[in-house]
């Protein structure tokens, strides 16, 4: 009897691998340069730890989970997407250290639903998740990591789509002026999203049928709710984006599948792929590691679609480089705007760079910069900033300290760092 592949589940080898292993070492240059350490998580979890997370009443706890019983009764899950494993994972392992963590990871994701073009029961996920900061300009920095990943792969143009959900305080307001536009039209709305009104009313935007549309066309918008704080962090990420130089579209209809997303959520979109067009998409979920058992610690992150990253590629093969690593230590958002470009250009040259995007003061910043393994911190405060300057301090016991125009920092390093090289 000849035995078949598992429908829905998909063999990955020559000749597409190569366009893989691009992608993969990519992510991983691109993640690893900001300053991102990766985590691998099994691939098996206890079925709580998704259906807390994600919600009940989300489309992948109701529809698509692979869960079933092991030999004691318990019940398990094949995890369906990363971040609720990560979270998991930092509430064991990390919580009780200090300062901002980064995580990235890559893996296979699993969930039961119809095969079709870029669409699988086991699809790949390369994902990065940072604990810790509540600053929009963390927010904006994973948005442009994603965005600085299709840019090297030569993946173009993709539409971002930008959107703030609110939080506790303010979204209630927003659900209850949902709920009375919903409930007069809930004939008019898939059978799906009429068995969810009630208790989730924002899954009836983030349906893609064509009736549920054209029905929640005049919703209520969640700008008209959101509170003060809301309003200030989405014009922070936005401030942020626009430094990076990443273009994006506010777009209010945007909710995301998972119920855990408060504030910022955002999407990646393509043309070519038809219906099923998102490449990545991700949000800030602030309430998640307390709602699994861990501290009231901020957190946001985001999810790329490798099947549909590599469908959008060539099949080039892809060199691995091994970066050094810089800190900048800089004091107030116009010291970090004026360092930015050279951040960005160090990390294209294969240097792992980390920045503090709150601000903090010099000393907990070098206390960061040590605790990364930092071979470099270059300071910026408001006298450097004067006169476009900045220190270069190295790291090393006994290092020296020397000061030096802003714009020869790249060559500098260049120099100075064998481990530094160009990477695609």
């Amino acid at each position: 009897m000849k035995i078949s592949s598992i429908k829905g589940m998909h063999d990955l080898g020559p000749p597409e691998i190569q366009a893989w292993h691009r992608v993969e070492e990519t992510a991983r240059k691109v993640f690893e340069a900001a300053g991102f350490s990766e985590l691998r998580t099994p691939v098996l979890e206890e079925e709580a730890l998704f259906t807390r997370s994600l919600g009940t009443t989300t489309e992948i706890v109701e529809k698509e989970m692979y869960r079933f019983p092991d030999r004691k009764g318990k019940m398990l899950a094949l995890r369906p997407e990363g971040t609720a494993s990560v979270v998991r994972a930092f509430i064991e392992r990390y919580a009780p250290l200090a300062g901002v963590q980064r995580f990235y990871y890559l893996g296979p994701m699993y969930r039961y639903e119809r095969p079709q073009k870029g669409r699988y029961r086991q699809f790949y996920q390369a994902g990065a998740e940072v604990f810790g900061s509540s600053h929009p300009m963390t927010d904006a920095e994973l948005i442009h990591l994603a965005d600085e990943i299709f840019r090297r792969l030569g993946v173009s143009p993709l539409k971002l789509r930008l959107n703030s959900l609110g939080c506790k305080n303010c979204r209630p307001g927003y659900r209850k002026a949902l709920l009375e536009f919903l409930r007069p039209i809930a004939s008019r709305l898939c059978e799906d999203c009429q068995k969810r009104i009630e208790q989730n009313p924002l899954r009836a935007l983030d349906c893609k049928k064509e009736e549920c549309m054209a029905a929640t066309e005049k919703a209520p918008s969640i700008f008209d709710y959101l509170d003060e704080a809301c309003l200030s962090h989405f014009e922070g990420v936005q401030r942020g984006l626009r430094t990076f130089g990443t273009a994006y579209e506010i777009y209010p209809r945007m909710v995301r599948g998972l119920d855990y997303y408060e504030r910022t959520a955002f999407e990646f979109l393509s043309d070519a792929l038809g219906a099923q067009n998102s490449v990545a998409g991700g949000g800030r979920y602030d309430g998640l590691v307390k709602e699994l058992g861990g501290p009231d610690v901020p957190g946001v992150g985001f999810a790329i679609g490798l099947e549909r990253l590599v469908s959008l590629i060539d099949a080039r093969p892809f060199s691995a480089t091994d970066p050094g690593k810089i800190f900048f230590a800089c004091l107030g958002a116009p010291a970090l705007d004026a360092c930015l470009p050279v951040i960005l250009s160090l990390r294209r040259e294969g240097f792992s760079v980390l920045f503090d995007g709150e601000a903090k003061s010099l000393k907990s910043q070098l206390r960061q910069a040590d605790r990364w393994g930092a071979d470099y911190a270059v300071i910026m405060g408001e006298d450097e900033l004067k006169s476009e300057s900045a220190q270069v301090k190295e790291m090393r016991e006994g290092g020296e300290q020397k000061q030096m125009p802003l714009s020869t920092l790249a060559f500098y390093f260049q120099s100075k760092t064998p481990k530094g090289s160009a990477i695609l």
